[in-house]
C-alpha cells in the first residue's frame, strides 16, 4: 500500500502538475495480506525499481543471501529471511517494484557505455545491491523471464537464481499453486541453500 502511494503520488504529479506526456502501468494483486510499513527514504527506489525492504540478521551467522521479491510473492520472501536468520543466513530483502524500470534503466546504461559515453552511469538495480552481499535469488509470480531481463546489469561476481511461474491452467489455492512454481517460502530457502553450497 505505501508503495503504491508514491507511484500514485508521483504519477499524478506528472501528468497532471507537470503535465508530462506519460503513462503508469500499475498491477495490483487481490489477496489481502498485512501491509509493512516502509522504511525511511525509499521513495527513489520505489520509483526506480527496487529499495531495501529489511535485513534479516543470523545471530551465528554462517552466510548471507539477497532476496529480490515483487508484489505478493515478497510476503513469501520475508517468510523465507525469517527462516534462513534462524538457520543462520542473513538475508537482504529487496523489494522490486518494477523489474521493467530496473531493465530499461540498465539497457540505457549498457547503451550509453556502448556508444561511448564516459558519464554512462552505473545500473541502478547494481548500485543498490552494491551494500548487501552472497547469492542472489529473485522470486516473482511471473515467468522467470522477468527477473531474468536483469540478470545483465547484476554485479557478475554474485550466482543469480530466479524462481518464476512459468505455465497457465491451472486452478488451486494461491498457497499450492506457489509451492507447485516453487516460488513459495521453502523454495526461496532451498533455492538459497542450493546457491550457498
Amino acid at each position: 500500500a505505501g508503495e503504491m502511494a508514491v507511484i500514485v503520488d508521483q504519477g499524478i504529479r506528472e501528468m497532471m502538475i507537470e503535465q508530462r506526456d506519460v503513462f503508469y502501468y500499475v498491477t495490483l494483486m487481490n489477496e489481502n495480506y498485512a501491509q509493512p510499513s516502509l522504511p525511511d527514504g525509499v521513495k527513489e527506489g520505489i520509483l526506480k525499481g527496487c529499495y531495501l525492504f529489511n535485513t534479516y540478521r543470523a545471530k551465528n551467522q554462517t552466510g548471507s543471501v539477497t532476496l529480490l521479491g515483487s508484489g505478493a510473492i515478497l510476503t513469501e520472501v520475508i517468510k523465507a529471511a525469517e527462516q534462513l536468520a534462524d538457520r543462520g543466513v542473513t538475508a537482504f530483502v529487496y523489494s522490486v517494484t518494477s523489474w521493467s524500470e530496473l531493465a530499461r534503466d540498465g539497457l540505457a546504461c549498457q547503451d550509453a557505455r556502448l556508444a561511448g559515453a564516459t558519464n554512462a552511469g552505473v545500473p541502478f538495480i547494481y548500485s543498490q545491491l552494491g551494500t548487501s552481499q552472497g547469492p542472489i535469488i529473485a522470486a516473482t509470480d511471473y515467468v522467470h523471464a522477468l527477473p531474468e531481463s536483469v540478470r545483465a546489469y547484476l554485479p557478475a561476481d554474485r550466482r543469480y537464481l530466479t524462481l518464476g511461474t512459468d505455465g497457465f491452467g491451472r486452478s488451486d489455492t494461491r498457497a499450492a499453486l506457489r509451492e507447485y512454481f516453487g516460488v513459495d517460502a521453502a523454495a526461496i530457502v532451498r533455492a538459497t541453500l542450493l546457491a550457498l553450497e
